[in-house]
């Protein structure tokens, strides 16, 4: 499970991370990552941060109804918790769940997950 210290919460920190990081499309998932050197001076960023990277999860009424939705965003959360570890302390993830997400199985998602934050260059194994 990812602990509420490693979630973005702040609509700022969403809209920073999709319009300023880089992102790549899978065929289930949209990754945004906005690494520290990646950030503009000119925008408030907190100095100082608790924890590691912070994940932030968009899974649209597209994805399908509400059980399916939480199942997603639950099977999302638990494949973002090991990558804590692997990924750089201030980087900000913002993963987009597309309609294809509701039948993919958790193998699946993390496959893709980490194929995106790998090609990156965000971290992960090599």
């Amino acid at each position: 499970m990812l602990p509420e210290s490693y979630r973005l919460h702040h609509r700022a920190d969403f809209s920073r991370t999709v319009r300023r990081g880089r992102r790549i499309g899978r065929r289930d998932l949209v990754v945004h990552v906005l690494l520290p050197n990646e950030a503009d001076e000119d925008v408030a960023v907190p100095a100082v941060r608790v924890g590691g990277p912070r994940f932030g999860l968009i899974v649209s009424k597209a994805v399908g109804s509400a059980v399916i939705r939480h199942r997603v965003a639950r099977r999302l959360r638990h494949i973002c918790g090991p990558l804590v570890g692997e990924l750089p302390p201030d980087a900000d993830v913002v993963i987009r769940a597309l309609p294809g997400a509701a039948h993919a199985d958790s193998a699946e998602l993390e496959r893709q997950l980490r194929g995106a934050l790998r090609k990156l260059d965000a971290g992960g194994p090599p």
